[in-house]
């Protein structure tokens, strides 16, 4: 069986993930540091083992989540029609998850910087491409935008997604406008997420009422 290349990148990014584990593991002290706060600073540690090792598994469980999910939605040949947007998807968040802990792994290793500054264009770029996936969504019950009026009407489901698709491209912007203040950054992307979150609920809603009036 001729495996896919999104599949087979989504197998690298999990091996590199467990080389780099091995390899620094050695050089590493007992204890490192695994969270930074919202401006940047260290502010939580764990022990070498759980700080080298959680990543990788985590990494290997939801690539194993995500690729099960088009063979359990009832939806499933929905699903197929976007499989290949998804799929790539699934290698983006591989790879924004093991950019993420090469970048904590080298910080414990003596070089220091501002952990929040770093992540930010890699939040961007992934934010970016989960709005292009959700633009080709088709009505399913695991990935978009799940209201109880999307999932019940496909063209609310499309209206509302390529609507959402736009503000979550918008919101790589958003990442790239303010992550240079870092504290105010965060601030400010969260509560644009809640607004979007929340509009595009009652967005939904609408368009289903108009629907039903039509």
């Amino acid at each position: 069986m001729q495996i896919k290349l999104s599949n087979l990148i989504s197998i690298v990014i999990i091996v590199l993930s467990f080389g780099v584990a091995l390899y620094f593991y050695p050089s590493l002290p007992d204890t490192i540091v695994s969270h930074w706060g919202s401006q940047g600073e260290p502010n939580g540690q764990s022990s070498k083992a759980f700080g080298l090792f959680f990543m990788p598994i985590l990494i290997t469980v939801l690539t194993g989540l995500f690729l099960l999910i088009p063979k359990i939605d009832p939806l499933k040949k929905n699903i197929e029609e976007f499989r290949d947007s998804f799929d790539w998807f699934i290698v983006a968040f591989g790879a924004f998850m093991l950019y993420v802990y090469v970048l904590t792994v080298v910080w414990n290793a003596g070089y220091l910087f501002n952990m929040i500054k770093f992540m930010a264009p890699a939040f961007a770029l992934l934010f970016y491409y989960v709005g292009v996936m959700i633009g080709r969504t088709k009505r399913n019950y695991f990935i978009g935008i799940r209201t109880p009026w999307t999932l019940a009407n496909d063209k609310v489901w499309e209206k509302t997604h390529k609507l959402g698709g736009l503000l979550f491209k918008i919101s790589a912007l958003v990442i790239l406008l303010v992550y240079y203040n870092t504290c105010l950054g965060l601030v400010s992307f969260v509560a644009y997420l809640v607004i979007v979150s929340i509009f595009l609920i009652v967005y939904s809603y609408y368009e289903f009422t108009k629907q039903k009036t039509n």
